[in-house]
């Protein structure tokens, strides 16, 4: 992982994204040896928000926004990470426990430490989203987006257009589905979160490959691939959406940056959108249980 991470610096990528939850741990301290040696060069993010002992790794269950425990996970991330300072810091979840208001608080206790330079929130609900940026401006809101799952455009990404801020869409190649790697005989490996995904089910994901062959026909027709389509045309959308494929393989890395030379005329794009607009995707995007912590919305503040 090494190697790829310092290769996709080599290719231009200056923007990596990580969170205490994958691993646990494991992956900040990953991209912490990764970019050791240019970290200077590049934009660190990261994310606190689940009920992780931040010195083990052990999961113990739900949410956690408390600000002791944020302020004792930044820490933990900062060690990890091999830095003395995280770019970009995200809420992974809004905690339905913990007023929005006392988690900003949080995050600016640490910026005037100088141990966080920016904030996010991933998944959050829109009344939630504005109560934030009241407090302190939000520099991004990270969300699935993709062809495959487009809810953002209905009102969190115009509420970023508004407000003045970036929007990171995490899974922009539809957990894989957008490269054509998975078709209706796939099969899952244990604990693999796309065997929930009803979307993938025997019943809708005939329907949904549909979306998959527009996205061949025109990489043959823009000598490219269907996942660097798909990145391609969120890079088209607007200059605030900056996606965050992630992969393990120097290939897929190699690809996935590729994309960012693919450029569409106002003609192929009306064209393209045309197409993919007419497909209705079936199922949803996520187990339900999962599916339950995203749009949520905070607790008012007592005064």
């Amino acid at each position: 992982m090494h190697n790829i991470i310092r290769t996709a610096f080599d290719n231009g990528v200056t923007f990596f994204d990580a969170a205490e939850a994958y691993g646990p741990l494991e992956v900040e301290r990953i991209l912490g040896e990764g970019i050791a040696s240019f970290r200077n060069k590049v934009t660190v993010a990261t994310k606190f928000g689940w009920d992780i002992d931040p010195e083990t790794g052990q999961w113990k269950g739900g949410l956690n926004s408390k600000p002791e425990h944020i302020k004792k996970a930044v820490e933990g991330m900062l060690k990890r990470l091999r830095t003395d300072r995280i770019d970009l810091l995200y809420q992974h979840r809004v905690d339905p426990q913990v007023p929005i208001e006392d988690v900003v608080g949080a995050i600016q206790d640490l910026m005037k430490e100088g141990k966080v330079l920016n904030y996010g929130l991933s998944e959050p609900g829109a009344q939630t989203l504005r109560r934030a940026h009241t407090v302190h401006p939000i520099a991004a809101i990270q969300n699935e987006y993709s062809l495959l799952w487009r809810g953002p455009e209905q009102t969190i990404i115009p509420l970023c257009e508004e407000l003045g801020i970036g929007f990171v869409p995490w899974s922009p190649l539809g957990v894989g589905f957008l490269t054509g790697a998975i078709d209706a005989n796939t099969h899952y490996a244990q604990g693999d979160i796309r065997g929930g995904e009803s979307r993938f089910s025997a019943d809708n994901i005939k329907n949904n490959l549909a979306l998959v062959e527009i996205l061949k026909k025109w990489a043959i027709k823009k000598e490219a691939t269907p996942g660097q389509i798909s990145l391609a045309w969120l890079l088209a959308k607007k200059p605030f959406i900056v996606p965050i494929p992630g992969t393990t393989q120097m290939a897929h890395m190699k690809e996935n940056t590729g994309a960012a030379s693919i450029k569409f005329s106002a003609g192929e794009l009306d064209e393209f959108n045309r197409e993919v607009d007419a497909i209705k995707i079936m199922g949803e995007r996520l187990p339900a249980g999962v599916l339950a912590l995203s749009g949520v919305e905070a607790p008012e503040k007592k005064m």
